[in-house]
């Protein structure tokens, strides 16, 4: 059994574009020269989203950078990729990206017990002035850490 690498890469535009109601987790049908890329760190996770299509959830708009050692039989980095999941999960997710506004985005990119993971989740996009209170909110709290720091020297 493999060594667990950990968490690969996360989507940090998603928490910032999305207010993010639920998580879970799913695996993914890759390619073998996929996860050879995958394990090598490069993927980009920053455009992409899960959609239904016919009782299937696909994965859309991931980079997985191309294998340089894989032979001529190698994978194309933004194909949609099926999600693995179970069918009340799929209906679920299904049903609650019909409603208006909600969309599936992927949060991390992980390896589990050699298997790689995806962390979904359901989300609503935020406004603007929502993105600029979280900015705020972060500023505030790095003074706070900075003022405490400096006050304990």
């Amino acid at each position: 059994m493999a060594k667990d690498s950990g968490v690969i890469t996360v989507n940090r535009k998603a928490y910032h574009e999305y207010h993010i109601q639920e998580k879970l987790e799913a695996g993914l049908v890759l390619k073998g020269s996929e996860i050879k890329s995958i394990r090598a760190g490069r993927v980009n996770l920053s455009d992409a989203y899960a959609r239904p299509d016919k009782d299937e959830l696909w994965l859309y708009n991931t980079h997985i950078a191309s294998y340089d050692a894989a032979s001529y039989n190698t994978h194309e980095p933004t194909r949609p990729r099926k999600l693995l999941l179970h069918r009340e999960e799929i209906d679920s997710l299904t049903g609650k990206v019909m409603q208006k506004g909600l969309t599936i985005v992927p949060l991390k990119l992980y390896i589990k017990r050699g298997t790689a993971k995806v962390e979904l989740g359901v989300a609503r996009g935020k406004k603007v002035y929502d993105k600029r209170e979280t900015i705020a909110r972060r500023h505030a709290e790095r003074e706070m850490d900075r003022a405490m720091k400096h006050r304990r020297r």
